[in-house]
């Protein structure tokens, strides 16, 4: 197994979408062997599109809880990632006293297409669901028992 963080966080703009989903694809991938959490700048409830798309490749994100920085119990991470310019800035400024790295990955907001077409709107929202996919496990890979 190559050499994982301990606890991970993710961090957007409001924890209502990109964040979410990335903490529900690398717990899906790794299960308990990294802590993940997710955070945003401000919070809003999950977007329902969100939910959608990820219920679609068997994550359910029905019972996620937003959060904002200010609502962390703890600050003991390895390892944020943010997925926003505003997230990377609070995170850099919460990690100042920290010995933990900090990775901006800038995702692209699928809130921000207008459409009056539901299809629209959620490809919007694979689409970043699939790259996030792509990012987490090229990040955190997976080996096979093969593999150790």
């Amino acid at each position: 197994m190559p050499d994982l963080p301990s606890a991970v966080l993710f961090a957007c703009t409001m924890n209502s979408i990109r964040s979410p989903m990335a903490e529900g694809i690398l717990k899906f991938l790794h299960g308990g062997r990294i802590y993940v959490d997710s955070v945003g700048v401000h919070k809003i409830e999950i977007n329902g599109f969100c939910v959608t798309v990820m219920d679609e490749i068997g994550i359910d994100m029905s019972q996620h809880k937003p959060k904002s920085f200010d609502d962390l119990e703890d600050s003991f991470f390895d390892l944020v990632i943010t997925l926003s310019p505003e997230a990377q800035h609070k995170a850099v400024e919460m990690t100042r006293v920290m010995a933990c790295e900090v990775e901006f990955w800038n995702t692209f907001d699928p809130s921000i297409i207008e459409s009056e077409d539901r299809e629209t709107v959620l490809d919007a929202f694979r689409t970043v669901r699939d790259q996030l996919m792509e990012r987490l496990k090229d990040r955190f890979p997976l080996t096979t028992v093969a593999d150790t």
